[in-house]
């Protein structure tokens, strides 16, 4: 038996600003775009791993009307959990993300004490995401 990880699933309230920011800010590619009862799904994955798929939909997709509105105020805080990517070039990945100005800089490239250099963004919906230096 193999068991291998396909998809992830990031929570965003718009899904054009997702778009703008994992596609064209993080250079995602666009797998599949699905509308339904009012809600959109847009999956992407990298390049590099197609195999793997985020797939990113609303707050209130799917769920009652007050688990929607918890699940929004959790994402509006920022305490959903993100993502964390690789990269090879950490710098160009920093440059790109700030001067597309669609995400919050929360911390530049850093060498980290556990040996690990990174950098992190608030996504436009609010997701942390990481991005380290493979």
């Amino acid at each position: 038996m193999t068991i291998s990880l396909s998809h992830v699933h990031l929570l965003a309230d718009d899904p054009d600003a997702a778009l703008a920011f994992y596609r064209d800010t993080l250079g995602l590619e666009l797998r599949s775009e699905v509308e339904n009862d009012g809600f959109r799904w847009i999956t992407l994955s990298t390049p590099d791993q197609p195999e793997i798929e985020i797939v990113i939909s609303q707050p209130r997709a799917g769920h009652s009307e007050e688990d929607g509105a918890a699940i929004e105020a959790l994402l509006a805080k920022g305490e959903l959990p993100g993502l964390l990517f690789r990269t090879d070039d950490l710098d160009g990945a920093f440059e790109r993300v700030r001067a597309a100005g669609n995400a919050e800089i929360v911390q530049e490239p850093t060498d980290q004490f556990w040996g690990v250099r990174d950098a992190a963004f608030r996504d436009p919906a609010g997701n942390m995401v990481r991005i380290s230096q493979a």
